[in-house]
């Protein structure tokens, strides 16, 4: 007598496209709960409201002063941290000095330091009675803290390692033998520095700006520090949205920050374009000059 053996079951197999390893299947998973889901739900809170009121909310008139105070004074911090921040990496990588490698290390403080207890001492420094406040009050007539100016200066110290740290291997990484050259040629230092040296610092000079901008533009604890948090004259977007869950007003807040979500996805791709323009730019050098 014959016997058959039962048929055996098919293994499930996966798509040849979700045929990932492991490391890829855990990045996905942890992606997708941490970073994924609650960005979803932001969204689909936001596509709630309806797109007639969410226009409503995010353009009232207060939002669009803190939409200005935010980009704005972000704006001119970024720009100038990119001049002082590329004075600071050229001392770092072409200047030997004492105290070099304690401010190599001090570059790094405003990630290390929690930016309330930065925005408390640029507060207090910067206060009609400070160090710094006092005179600048009584010689000037300029009060600082509680402005939108005390607003700018937190932006510029919490945005200014991103220049300094973006510009630094650049530089060290530029051959001292073409400055030569262009001297030899009979280049001014100053023609030298324009012509020669700033071509090729200027995408991690627009990278580090880039990156400060939208640092700044997220910033939040030490804003909400050193200004007074009124509405049409300091009050910055993230106050506002805090401002807003406050009171309980949960639509506003959450349009709100779907248009910061916005703002800071075109960061990115701007970033990432930058990025990828300096990179063609140090493998074609010639082909750009």
């Amino acid at each position: 007598m014959v016997t058959t053996s039962p048929t055996r079951r098919r293994a499930w197999v996966w798509p040849a496209w979700l045929q990932l390893s492991w490391s890829w299947r855990i990045t996905w998973l942890y992606l997708i709960l941490i970073l994924f889901l609650p960005l979803g739900a932001l969204a689909l809170k936001a596509a709630a409201v309806g797109p007639a009121q969410f226009w409503a909310l995010a353009t009232t008139p207060e939002a669009l002063s803190t939409y200005k105070i935010s980009f704005g004074l972000s704006f001119v911090a970024a720009v100038f941290n990119g001049v002082f921040g590329l004075v600071i990496a050229w001392a770092l990588v072409r200047c030997r000095f004492p105290g070099r490698r304690l401010l190599h290390a001090l570059i790094d403080l405003p990630f290390a330091l929690p930016t309330a207890v930065a925005g408390l001492a640029l507060a207090s420094l910067y206060s009609t009675n400070g160090l710094l406040g006092a005179p600048l009050k009584a010689l000037f007539g300029i009060e600082v803290s509680f402005t939108w100016l005390g607003v700018a200066i937190a932006m510029v110290f919490i945005s200014l390692p991103f220049v300094v740290r973006s510009v630094e291997p650049v530089l060290e990484a530029l051959e001292i033998d073409q400055e030569e050259a262009a001297w030899c040629l009979g280049a001014s230092p100053r023609q030298t520095l324009i012509k020669v040296v700033l071509p090729q610092l200027m995408p991690a000079i627009l990278s580090g700006v880039a990156q400060g901008y939208s640092r700044a533009v997220g910033e939040y604890g030490s804003v909400v520090m050193i200004s007074s948090n009124v509405p049409f004259k300091d009050l910055i977007t993230p106050t506002l949205i805090i401002q807003k869950l406050e009171e309980y007003d949960f639509a506003s807040a959450t349009v709100i920050g779907m248009v910061m979500l916005a703002f800071s996805l075109v960061s990115l791709v701007v970033i990432n374009g930058i990025q990828v323009w300096g990179r063609h730019w140090e493998a074609n050098p010639t082909t750009n000059s």
